[in-house]
């Protein structure tokens, strides 16, 4: 099984077909504060839908393709981190991430974006990583804006949620600008 052990407090755990009650409890009681941003949220609304998605996340890791893992702090499911789809041929990827509201506040989301870079960049050797979030996401944007990603562009109308559109900020780091 894929771990990644941040520090003392944090442990990105790949996904597990037992885990999908707990990420389903964790998606259900932050629904109202996650549905701001993500746009899945909404239609993932039973556990079964967690226990058939996990089993085509081990499959993503196991062809190589990117993961989707727990955020663990203090050995309790706090919220998710993954790399989408990498781009071998270009050697880029791109992270994506929430954290239950109460969760927020204690680095959790900084510490471990930033381990998820150090795994991109030395054991995968990826050459850039992007992160995209919704241009009135402060909280998400202040992530890479903290771990000195450059701010590449805005996409205008680049999600929809809910039946509105709004804008995303692009954020790239590249392996010669990380420095762990």
């Amino acid at each position: 099984m894929f771990t990644l052990k941040v520090d003392q407090e944090i442990e990105l755990n790949l996904f597990q077909p037992h885990d999908y009650l707990k990420l389903f409890q964790l998606v259900d009681e932050n629904r109202e504060y996650l549905q701001e941003w993500l746009p899945w949220v909404e239609n993932m609304s039973a556990p079964f839908q967690f226990e058939s998605i996990i089993p085509i996340w081990l499959q993503q890791f196991a062809e190589n393709n990117g993961f989707n893992a727990g955020i663990l702090f203090k050995g309790k499911l706090m919220g998710s981190i993954g790399l989408t789809q990498i781009d071998w041929f270009n050697k880029q990827t791109s992270v994506g991430y929430y954290l239950a509201k109460k969760a927020q506040g204690h680095g959790i989301m900084t510490r471990s974006v930033q381990a998820v870079l150090n795994y991109a960049f030395f054991e995968l050797g990826l050459n850039r990583v992007e992160i995209r979030c919704g241009e009135k996401n402060k909280k998400s944007r202040a992530i890479p804006e903290r771990l000195g990603f450059v701010k590449e562009g805005k996409i205008r109308d680049g999600e929809q949620l809910y039946g509105r559109f709004h804008d995303l900020i692009v954020y790239g780091m590249l392996a010669r600008d990380w420095k762990g």
